[in-house]
């Protein structure tokens, strides 16, 4: 049976901090420049593909583990006519922070950042692949799954810290991250740029540079990937593709799928779809 070219997306409501996609035969798909809010983690099954993450690009091929800290710019892409499978995962951070501190990994319930984008390890990445099989299989109660999810995620970030080590990343205080911040905040709202370049006291054209050499986006891009962002929350919650469109700030249902598709690799309806116990 040929592999379906659809990506799958598993969630359970009662592991809401967890979200899995399984991609069977990922030849045709692409992915333009994008990031997530949770902490997400990634495993190439066939195949072999290009990883950028923040600027730095890695070849990846099965066996690899990728791993993306929330709001990072990334994409990852297959490298031409090579078959390209994968699992990922996205794992929220505040739930992945209180776990790591419980388990005595992480020293506070701040977030700390990842320092490495990918990870070779045999025995992480057939762990990571197992628990992913097991989230999808309906022989395990959800309970069961939080558990094993839990185990692999303490002994993973166990590795990171003793192998590479893991430590606090804080990023510096500067006026492009209170750009970002009114950005998430109000970006539903079509303030200019111009606008809000004036209104941190920089010009257009800097801000723009600025900002893309920081995050990797400019700041309209920026702004849309929070609103995908949004709209994937929304249309996790059963409300119709036209309702999240519009409530997002895309008069335009086609633009709103246009601009999904880009960063998800799926159509909102794909996206809505999901299976669970």
């Amino acid at each position: 049976m040929t592999p379906s070219t659809h990506p799958i997306f598993w969630r359970d409501p009662a592991l809401p901090y967890v979200e899995l996609r399984q991609v069977l035969d990922g030849r045709k798909v692409s992915y333009a420049p994008h990031s997530h809010q949770e902490w997400s983690i990634g495993a190439i099954l066939e195949g072999q593909s290009e990883f950028l993450c923040a600027d730095r690009l890695h070849a990846v091929e099965r066996g690899a583990l990728v791993m993306m800290n929330p709001n990072v710019v990334h994409a990852c892409n297959p490298r031409q006519d090579s078959p390209w499978a994968y699992y990922m995962m996205h794992l929220d951070k505040d739930w992945l922070t209180s776990l790591l501190f419980s388990h005595g990994i992480r020293p506070t319930q701040n977030w700390q950042d990842t320092l490495s984008d990918t990870l070779l390890s045999v025995q992480m990445y057939q762990a990571f692949v197992e628990l992913c099989d097991g989230l999808m299989s309906t022989d395990l109660s959800s309970a069961e799954k939080g558990l094993i999810l839990e185990a692999m995620l303490v002994n993973l970030f166990t590795l990171l810290a003793a192998e590479q080590g893991e430590a606090s990343t804080a990023l510096p205080e500067n006026k492009l991250y209170q750009v970002a911040n009114y950005l998430n905040q109000h970006c539903l709202q079509d303030t200019s740029i111009e606008q809000i370049s004036a209104e941190f006291g920089f010009s257009t054209g800097y801000l723009v540079r600025a900002f893309k050499r920081h995050f990797n986006m400019t700041p309209h891009a920026y702004r849309l990937n929070r609103r995908v962002q949004l709209g994937q929350q929304a249309l996790k919650q059963g409300q119709t593709i036209a309702d999240v469109a519009q409530t997002i700030g895309f008069s335009d249902q086609a633009h709103f799928q246009r601009v999904f598709k880009q960063r998800v690799a799926a159509t909102p309806d794909q996206y809505r779809r999901s299976v669970s116990s």
